[in-house]
């Protein structure tokens, strides 16, 4: 009896307690409710307010799309409202493909020059070729001031099966060819550059973490290994990110089974863990990823979980900082909205993000300049480091949070890169100026000099005569080296350059990236450290 009623007790000041907290709870979402409510109201409000008393003629939908980047603003640095017109251009980049001709164009002296047709492409299958001049669009002349990127892309980019007709100035013609080019899926490549950096040590550039970019990889991979590849050095260095679920598939490249890749989390989004599958393509072998200051999100993800399993080596800088998860919401009128959801989390814990205030947009971006000020660009002793964000890797090594991947191996900033002769050669287009110059007199001759890229990089000089036309021509657009500048850029490496370009016109960016890496002191430390095995085995690597 006495234990019945004990429970009974019991069982009552349970149901009490329920239904006090399920009363709290539902006063607690009632009263969200009607603050959003009334928030709702006071802006809808306002709103017609101003459009029924206000003592000139407005734009409503300018003025709530000025709200809205306004608000958006308030939350954070990555939440941003997108217009209707620009979705389709913002998400392009992240696709495998668009509609189009099929041509890397240049503008140059206001005429659209083809670099390259993409190969296999609608303007490659019709014989269309670098150097062409694209004359006339559909009948209408398409050159002097009125051409610009846009003034290109809205006429010769299409829907696939649509066609347009073209007019060809070609060396060596006297008269225009006409093309009519029919409209089809043209690819976008998310890798940069795949060839053999060493003996046994594959080299793999990837832009961007793209719907393709798995599949890129694989094919690298595949490439590499029929040239003797074992170990890899990925550069992801000046990658902004991607798809979150591409940055899962390509760290699973690299882990064996059931590591945890990344985890997000938010106040209103559970948390979610990604975790690799062990069905990845380089699951042995040395491997180091580069990193640098512009490596971001997606890229981060990466480095952080082959860092905390202690896959591999990473080298460069600390990394960006960019760990908000965005998703995108869709407006009735075609535009989006990308609203911070979660954070990304490595898997030893570390949040990816780094600290930032909420509407300091303009501040935030500034962080490069922060870091070159303070010096850690140039010596990792001067990054901050707290006890309070200390995390440990699967074999126990030291890592550190606060925002960021921190490299294992510090490689300094190449100070040439703030020369201020050099960014003037960039800025004034005087490397793209010459090289297209060149190319239109010597194009024929340099590639039945040289047929391949690997003739070109042995053989090719730029002589003496070539660079002091360089430098006239530098010297036409006031660009001129001054013996007060800080930073050198030296003459040969500056020659570098131009061979680089020229190969990246004749050929391809893959070849463009053989010749200017023999600059990249960065990769030359990944070479060193592969060949050499010492920090794989001191940080017992696997």
């Amino acid at each position: 009896m006495k234990i019945g009623f004990h429970l009974h007790h019991i069982d009552n000041k349970l149901k009490f307690a329920f239904l006090i907290i399920f009363l709290c709870f539902n006063t607690f979402v009632f009263s969200q409710a009607d603050k959003a409510r009334k928030t709702t109201q006071k802006f809808s409000t306002t709103l017609q307010l101003i459009e029924f008393g206000y003592v000139d003629s407005i734009d409503s939908p300018d003025l709530v799309e000025k709200a809205i980047i306004a608000m958006l603003k308030e939350l954070d640095p990555h939440s941003a409202y997108i217009k209707a017109e620009d979705v389709k251009r913002l998400n392009e980049p992240l696709e495998a493909e668009f509609d189009g001709i099929g041509v890397t164009f240049q503008l140059f002296n206001d005429t659209i020059l083809v670099i390259a047709p993409v190969p296999g492409g609608p303007s490659d299958k019709l014989g269309i070729l670098a150097g062409d001049k694209i004359i006339k669009i559909n009948g209408e002349d398409a050159f002097g001031k009125k051409i610009n990127n846009e003034y290109v892309m809205k006429l010769l980019r299409g829907k696939k099966g649509t066609s347009v007709d073209v007019s060809i100035l070609r060396s060596g013609k006297d008269e225009l060819i006409d093309f009519t080019i029919v409209r089809d899926k043209i690819p976008i490549n998310s890798i940069d550059a795949t060839y053999m950096a060493a003996p046994e040590i594959g080299y793999i550039k990837l832009t961007r973490f793209a719907k393709s970019s798995v599949q890129e990889f694989n094919e690298s991979l595949s490439r590499l290994r029929a040239q003797g590849m074992k170990d890899l050095i990925l550069d992801l260095r000046g990658n902004t990110g991607g798809y979150l679920n591409i940055a899962v598939d390509l760290a699973d490249q690299f882990l064996s089974d059931k590591k945890m890749i990344v985890y997000t989390e938010g106040l209103r989004s559970p948390k979610q863990e990604f975790f690799s599958t062990g069905s990845g393509d380089f699951l042995r072998g040395k491997l180091i990823v580069l990193i640098n200051e512009s490596s971001a999100s997606a890229s981060e993800i990466v480095s952080g979980a082959v860092q905390d399993w202690d896959r591999g080596l990473v080298v460069g800088r600390r990394s960006f900082g960019k760990g908000l998860v965005q998703r995108p919401f869709n407006l009735p009128d075609g535009a989006m909205i990308r609203l911070t959801t979660a954070r990304y989390y490595t898997p030893s814990g570390r949040c990816i993000q780094k600290p930032y205030e909420h509407g300091e947009t303009e501040e935030y971006y500034k962080d490069l300049t922060k870091r070159l000020e303070s010096g850690e660009l140039v010596d990792s002793n001067s990054i901050e480091l707290a006890d309070s964000l200390k995390y440990f890797t699967s074999n126990g090594r030291v890592v550190y949070g606060g925002g960021g991947i921190i490299p294992d191996i510090f490689t300094p900033i190449d100070s040439t890169r703030f020369s201020d002769f050099y960014s003037d050669l960039v800025r004034k287009g005087i490397f793209n100026t010459y090289n297209l110059n060149y190319l239109e007199k010597n194009r024929k001759r340099v590639l039945k000099e040289y047929p391949n890229v690997e003739s070109f990089k042995e053989k090719f000089i730029v002589t003496d005569e070539m660079y002091a036309d360089f430098l006239d021509l530098a010297k036409e657009k006031n660009v001129e080296r001054k013996e007060t500048e800080k930073y050198y850029y030296p003459d040969n490496d500056l020659k570098i350059q131009i061979k680089a370009l020229i190969a990246r016109n004749l050929w391809d960016t893959n070849a463009y990236f053989r010749l200017i890496n023999e600059l990249d002191d960065e990769l030359n430390v990944a070479v060193d450290l592969m060949q050499s095995g010492k920090a794989f085995t001191d940080l017992n690597l696997h």
